[in-house]
C-alpha cells in the first residue's frame, strides 16, 4: 500500500485500489487531493501489476467534487478557479477514458459535481443503496465540467442529462439504475465486496482487448459509421495477433475454461 495525503494506492490481485481518502470533507478535491488523484491513475496505468482500477471514496462519501473552502479563498483573493479545470479535472478524465484497463467505481455515498464526474467517466459503477449523484454545477453559478456534459448524455441520453445538469436535483440509486447511470446497486456491506470482485474479474479477463473495446466505444462516440468499422478492424487485427486470443480460442474448441495474460 501507498498513502498520499489524500489519496490512498493499493494492488492485490492484479487490482489497483484508488481511494479518495478526505472523509472529514466528503472527499471534496483540494488542488492537492487532484494532484495525487491524477498521480495514482498515472502509476495504476504504468504498473504492471495492476490489470484494473478500482476507485472509491472513505467513509460515507464517494467525492463531494470541489472543496468550497478552498475554491471560496480563491474567490476572496480574485483567483477564481485558479484554471483548475485545465491544469487539473481534464487531465483526470482523459487519463481514466484513455486508460488501457477498466477502471470500477465504487460508489458509496455521494457523488457530487465533479465527484460524480469521476464516476460517468469509469467504465463500470457499482453504487450502494445510500449512494446519490448530484449534478451541483447550476447550484453555484457553474458550467459542467470533469467531462460530465460528454459523459452523462451518453450514460442517460440528453434529455435526462438536461435535466440532470439544469434541475441538479440528487438521484438516489435506485432511480440511477433505473436511468443506466450505474450498473449494479447493491447494499452498503456488499458494496466493497460486489465492486472488488467485479474488478478482479476483469484482472483476470482478456485487458488487450478490453482496452480495444474501450477505444472503439470512444471512438464510435464521436465518428460516422464507416470511420468506426475502421477503427474496429484495426483494432481486431491487433487482437487477433495475441497470445490471449489464440490461447481463448483453443481452449473454447477443447470445451475448457481459457486463462488470459494480457498479451
Amino acid at each position: 500500500m501507498s498513502d498520499k495525503e489524500n489519496v490512498r494506492y493499493e494492488v492485490a490481485n492484479g487490482v489497483a485500489t484508488i481511494t479518495l481518502d478526505r472523509p472529514k470533507s466528503l472527499n471534496s478535491l483540494t488542488t492537492a487531493a487532484k494532484e495525487e488523484l491524477l498521480e495514482a491513475l498515472e502509476r495504476a496505468r504504468a504498473d504492471a501489476g495492476a490489470r484494473a482500477v478500482l476507485l472509491t471514496g472513505a467513509g460515507r462519501a464517494f467525492c463531494a467534487g470541489q472543496d468550497l473552502d478552498e475554491h471560496g479563498q480563491a474567490l476572496s483573493d480574485n483567483e477564481g478557479l485558479k484554471d483548475t479545470v485545465r491544469k487539473h479535472y481534464n487531465p483526470i478524465v482523459l487519463t481514466m477514458t484513455r486508460m488501457p484497463k477498466p477502471i470500477v467505481a465504487a460508489v458509496n455515498g455521494v457523488a457530487a459535481g465533479a465527484g460524480a464526474a469521476l464516476a460517468f467517466a469509469c467504465d463500470l459503477r457499482v453504487a450502494s443503496t445510500k449512494a446519490s449523484f448530484l449534478m451541483a454545477f447550476a447550484n453555484v453559478g457553474l458550467g459542467a465540467d470533469s467531462g460530465a456534459s460528454w459523459t452523462l448524455p451518453r450514460l442517460v441520453g440528453q434529455a435526462r442529462a438536461m435535466e440532470m445538469l439544469l434541475l441538479a436535483e440528487p438521484v438516489k440509486a435506485d432511480r440511477a439504475l433505473e436511468i443506466g447511470l450505474v450498473n449494479r446497486v447493491v447494499e452498503p456491506e456488499e458494496l466493497e465486496g460486489a465492486a472488488r470482485e467485479l474488478a478482479e474479474r476483469l484482472a483476470s479477463g482478456p485487458t488487450v482487448a478490453y482496452s480495444a473495446i474501450k477505444a472503439e466505444v470512444a471512438f464510435g462516440a464521436t465518428l460516422d459509421l464507416p470511420s468506426a468499422l475502421d477503427i474496429e478492424a484495426r483494432l481486431q487485427d491487433q487482437c487477433a495477433e495475441t497470445a490471449d486470443h489464440l490461447n481463448a480460442t483453443l481452449a473454447f474448441l477443447e470445451k475448457q475454461r481459457p486463462t488470459f495474460q494480457g498479451r
